[in-house]
C-alpha cells in the first residue's frame, strides 16, 4: 500500500514516483501487488487540467512507461482514462507490461468539495481479475461509499476488494470510513477489504492517509498513520475453507480531534508553501491567539529557520501584546520583528484629513490600520520571497470581522476554517505537548486592539454563542427559525445570518485555507455575493 502525497499535474514526476515504490514494493517486501491511490498519475483533484490536450498526451506517455519499466509486481494505480471525448477516473492493472484489466470508476461524487460529473464519465461494469489465484475486486473511492460497486464485484466473484482513494480529511472522516461507510460494505458482501488513501495537501484540501485493511466480518485488522508517506505491506492468506483472509498487522491509534485537526493544519500548510517552492513564510504575530496558533502551525510545518514574525503596533497596542509577541517567538525560535505603523497611520490620516473632516472616527480608522500592518507585510513577502500567511479564523471570516487588503492579504490561510473556540482547543493540545504559546495569550479576552479597550465582544456576542449558531448554518443550512428552535435569540440569530450573507464578497477575495470542517468557505460553499433571499 503506497500511500503517497503526489502533485497535481506533475504527471512526469508523479510516474517517476508510482515507479519507484513499485520497485521498492518489490525488492524489499516481496510483494506481489502494489497499490497507489486515485488518479496518482495526475493527482487529485486535477479539475480543468483534464481538458488540457497536454495533460491527455502526458497521461498516455505514462501509461506506457510504467508497462514499460515496471515488471515482477503487479501495479494498480489510478490515471484519467482518455477514450475519444470522453473521460474515465480509471484503475489500471498492469503486470510485466501488460494490462490485465482496467476499472472505471462507478460511482461519481458531485456534492461538496466534489464535482466529477464535470469531468469524467461513470463506468458500469463490476472489474474483477485473478491475481496469484485470488479473485480481486477493484473499486476506486466512491464506489465503496455506495453498495453498488461492491455487490457487483462481489457477484461477479471478488473474494476480496481492493479500494484506492483520494479521500478528504475532515472531523472525524477516519470514524465515518471505517464504521459507517467501508464497514457496511464490508458486511453487505462478507469479504475483506483493503482501503488505500491518499496524502498531502492540495490547495485547500488535506488527504490523510490512515489507509486500513478489513476482515470479512467488518474487524480492523490493520491501519496505517494519518499524515505520514510510506509503503505499508499487508498480508492476505487463504484459510482452510478456501476464504481469503487479512493477517493481523500494524495498527496506528486513531487520532482524536483535536490531534487530527492539528495534523491536517500542518499537511496542508507545509504541502501549500512546498509545492509552490517558497523558502519561508511572514506572519504578523499580535499578541492574540489566532496569529500565535498560526505562528507555532507554521514552526511545526516548516521548522523554525523558514518562519519570521513581525509585530507591529500602533498607539492602542498594548505593552502585554509586545511582550506576549516576542515570548512565543523565543520559545519557538523563530526570526522576530518590531516595526511601528504610527508613522503610517499618522501620515494616512493626515492625508485623509479633508476627507473625514467632521466625521466621528469609525472603522475607517480601524482599518486603516489593518491596512498599513498589509502593506508592511506584502513588502516584506515581496522582499523575501516568503509567503505572507494570515491569521483570521472561521468565525471571523464568517461575519466580516476582518479587513480587505488588510488582516486578509496573503497567500494562504492555515486556520481560516477553525472556528474561535477551536483555536482555543487547538491551542491548549498543542501546549499540552510542549509550552509554546504563553498562557496569558490563551487566557486574556481577545481584542483586535484597533481602539482603546477594545474586545471582540463589542461587536459580537461572545463565541460560545457565535460559533454554535454559525456552524447550524454554515454546516447544517438551517434556518433563523429552525437555529433559534435550539434555544438561541431570534435577533441575535437573525444578525448574524444577516451579517454571513453580507460579507460574502470579502470571503471571495480571501486567500485559500486547509478545510477540516464539513463546510468550508471556498469550493464546497457556492452563496451568491448578490442576493435578495431573506432566511426566515
Amino acid at each position: 500500500m503506497a500511500q503517497l502525497n503526489l502533485v497535481v499535474g506533475d504527471v512526469d514526476g508523479n510516474t517517476s514516483r508510482i515507479v519507484a515504490a513499485a520497485h521498492e514494493a518489490r525488492d524489499r517486501s516481496a510483494a506481489d501487488v502494489v497499490l497507489l491511490p486515485e488518479l496518482a498519475v495526475s493527482g487529485y483533484p486535477p479539475e480543468d487540467l483534464l481538458f488540457h490536450s497536454g495533460m491527455r498526451t502526458q497521461v498516455a506517455e505514462s501509461i506506457e512507461r510504467l508497462k514499460r519499466e515496471v515488471h515482477g509486481i503487479t501495479l494498480i494505480a489510478g490515471y484519467p482514462e482518455y477514450s475519444g471525448s470522453t473521460i474515465f477516473n480509471s484503475a489500471i492493472v498492469i503486470r510485466d507490461g501488460v494490462v490485465l484489466a482496467n476499472h472505471r470508476k462507478a460511482c461519481l461524487p458531485n456534492y461538496r468539495v466534489f464535482d466529477e460529473k464535470r469531468y469524467f464519465t461513470p463506468g458500469t461494469q463490476p472489474t474483477v481479475c485473478e491475481l496469484n489465484g485470488v479473485k480481486v475486486g477493484v473499486l476506486v473511492c466512491e464506489d465503496v461509499w455506495e453498495s453498488g460497486p461492491a455487490r457487483q464485484s462481489r457477484g461477479a466473484g471478488a473474494e476480496v476488494l481492493l479500494v484506492i482513494n483520494a479521500s478528504p480529511y475532515e472531523v472525524d472522516k477516519q470514524t465515518q470510513r471505517e464504521q459507517r461507510v467501508v464497514g457496511a460494505r464490508v458486511r453487505e458482501t462478507g469479504i475483506p477489504l483493503v482501503f488505500l488513501n491518499l496524502i498531502g495537501g492540495q490547495d485547500e484540501l488535506v488527504f490523510d492517509g490512515n489507509s486500513f485493511v478489513m476482515d470479512g466480518q467488518g474487524t480492523v485488522t490493520s491501519r496505517f498513520p494519518a499524515f505520514a508517506e510510506g509503503l505499508y505491506t499487508v498480508d492476505l492468506t487463504v484459510d482452510a475453507s478456501g476464504a481469503v483472509m487479512p493477517v493481523p498487522g500494524e495498527m496506528a491509534p486513531l487520532q482524536g480531534q483535536e490531534e487530527s485537526v492539528y495534523g491536517a493544519l500542518v499537511q496542508g500548510t507545509r504541502d501549500y508553501v512546498d509545492k509552490h517552492r517558497f523558502p519561508g513564510v511572514v506572519l504578523g504575530l499580535s499578541g492574540g491567539i489566532d496569529s500565535a496558533l498560526t505562528l507555532s502551525l507554521a514552526v511545526d510545518a516548516l521548522g523554525a529557520d523558514r518562519v519570521h514574525s513581525v509585530a507591529m503596533p500602533s498607539r492602542y497596542t498594548s505593552q502585554m501584546s509586545k511582550d506576549d509577541a516576542a515570548e512565543q517567538a523565543a520559545l519557538l525560535g523563530v526570526k522576530h520583528s518590531e516595526i511601528s505603523i504610527e508613522g503610517m497611520f499618522e501620515a494616512t490620516l493626515a492625508a485623509l484629513k479633508d476627507e473625514f473632516a467632521g466625521l466621528p472616527p469609525d472603522t475607517a480608522e480601524e482599518n486603516i490600520q489593518s491596512r498599513c500592518r498589509g502593506v508592511l507585510l506584502m513588502g516584506i513577502s515581496n522582499k523575501t520571497g516568503r509567503m505572507l500567511l494570515t491569521t483570521g479564523n472561521k468565525s471571523e471570516m464568517s461575519v466580516g470581522y476582518a479587513t480587505l487588503y488588510g488582516d486578509m492579504a496573503g497567500g494562504f490561510a492555515p486556520i481560516k476554517d477553525c472556528s474561535k473556540l477551536l483555536v482555543y482547543r487547538l491551542c491548549a493540545w498543542r501546549n499540552a505537548r510542549s509550552p509554546v504559546i504563553p498562557q496569558r495569550v490563551i487566557d486574556r479576552p481577545p481584542s483586535a486592539e484597533l481602539r482603546h479597550n477594545q474586545k471582540d465582544t463589542d461587536s459580537l456576542p461572545p463565541y460560545e454563542v457565535l460559533d454554535p449558531i454559525l456552524e447550524a448554518f454554515i454546516e447544517e443550512d438551517l434556518s433563523v427559525d429552525q437555529i433559534t428552535a435550539r434555544g438561541f435569540d431570534r435577533a441575535t440569530v437573525g444578525r448574524i445570518l444577516a451579517l454571513v450573507k453580507r460579507n460574502e464578497y470579502k470571503r471571495r477575495q480571501a486567500p485559500p485555507g486547509v478545510r477540516v470542517s464539513g463546510r468550508a468557505f471556498g469550493r464546497d460553499w457556492r452563496y451568491p455575493i448578490t442576493s435578495g433571499y431573506k432566511s426566515h
